[in-house]
């Protein structure tokens, strides 16, 4: 929809200015008149050709939702609340979607409808989370809730990156140092080697092979680089692609474990948090499957959801599914027996949130001995191979 920049009056005679996204000039003077402004100049706001939108961050989305829950508990209206938190935002991206929702809120549609026409920013939790809060008139406290719960997962995700950033590190050194040494290291004493007239050892041989492949055919090892990541991509777009891929990762050795630690811990506090605000648990359900981030846990909550409907409980389908522990089963179950689920859920929550923490540095301290020992074993290796020959001709003399 095209933007309007007004101006108009009020019953005071203070004039106003600002922006509205509307169909027609026809439905700003409407809006402008709900507002009592008595519009004075309308005209179509110019297009901006922006390359580089500037990305919103969950922690200003945090912000945003404390300071929104504090100015409704304090008795301030929807749309005022809006206009204050839009004029203040430094982000330009943030601010022009809030502007956006304050115009639809006062063009009369939910505060949630209006959350839920900006999906790229409030996802379907927050857009339902709202809505609950809103039908139930509780919205201050249901927005302390997401805010809490951003938080939270925010820290999760962060646990998690800093348990994969280390290994990356090491091995992009590895493969740097590598690099240096095959490219420009090697072929200097090759040209040394060859002076010597006699066969080259078998690791030195090795090695000066490796070399001349790497000048040679650098750039199809960075094409097959570049190409199995598009592959990569692109298979995990597809269907079965993403499927196999998922299942290969919560089978993995070392990364396995931690990842269904992660998806425990961010199903119950995602569900744990929409029960407690008022979602219906089917409604629940289907927004945490789609926020799973992993197709095979996905199913399984797809899977829950389909066994409640049918009239089970709960706790059946998650011990079928084989993804969540025994623990977390009965614990679902208690809380399912004594109305506490979202009590129960919560609690699951806290302490996989503490097994992460736990996970994350058995992993770092596991993971930093076995990556320096290959690192240290790769340039090794290739000091050796290329002194053996110096080795084998003082040797001789």
């Amino acid at each position: 929809m095209p933007v309007f920049v007004w101006e108009g009056k009020l019953a005071n005679g203070t004039i106003k200015k600002g922006e509205i996204e509307a169909d027609s000039k026809a439905s700003v003077q409407l809006l402008l008149k709900r507002q009592k402004v008595l519009p004075t100049k309308i005209k179509t706001k110019p297009k901006q050709i922006v390359l580089f939108e500037q990305k919103i961050k969950t922690k200003e989305i945090v912000i945003f939702t404390r300071q929104f829950a504090t100015m409704i508990n304090a008795g301030l209206p929807l749309v005022q609340c809006l206009d204050i938190l839009s004029s203040q935002q430094a982000n330009p991206t943030f601010k022009k979607v809030l502007t956006q929702i304050k115009t639809d809120v006062e063009g009369g549609s939910t505060f949630a409808d209006a959350l839920g026409k900006h999906p790229k920013v409030f996802d379907g939790l927050y857009v339902n989370l709202v809505a609950a809060g809103e039908i139930g008139g509780v919205l201050d406290t249901v927005l302390i809730r997401l805010a809490v719960y951003m938080e939270k997962a925010e820290a999760l995700k962060a646990k998690v990156k800093s348990a994969m950033t280390y290994p990356i590190i090491v091995l992009c050194v590895a493969f740097g140092v590598v690099a240096v040494l095959m490219i420009f290291v090697i072929p200097t004493f090759k040209d040394m080697f060859e002076q010597f007239g006699s066969a080259l050892p078998g690791p030195t041989q090795l090695v000066v092979d490796m070399s001349h492949f790497f000048r040679s055919y650098w750039w199809a090892m960075f094409g097959s680089i570049i190409i199995f990541i598009i592959a990569f991509k692109w298979a995990g777009k597809q269907e079965k692609g993403r499927y196999y891929i998922d299942n290969a990762l919560l089978k993995l050795p070392i990364f396995g474990p931690l990842i269904k630690k992660v998806a425990v811990a961010k199903f119950t506090r995602t569900l744990g948090t929409m029960i407690s605000s008022g979602v219906p648990i089917m409604d629940g359900l289907d927004i945490t499957s789609r926020t799973a981030g992993n197709v095979i846990i996905e199913k399984a909550i797809r899977a829950v959801r389909s066994a409640i409907s049918e009239g089970q409980s709960m706790a059946e389908p998650l011990a079928q599914a084989g993804i969540f522990p025994g623990m977390v089963v009965q614990m679902i179950s208690v809380g399912e027996a004594t109305g506490a689920m979202d009590q129960m859920l919560s609690k699951i929550a806290d302490f996989y949130d503490e097994e992460v923490d736990a996970a994350v540095d058995a992993l770092t301290s596991s993971l930093e001995p076995m990556l320096m020992v290959f690192l240290g074993g790769i340039i090794g290796f290739v000091v050796v191979a290329m002194y053996l020959p110096i080795f084998k001709m003082a040797g001789s003399v």
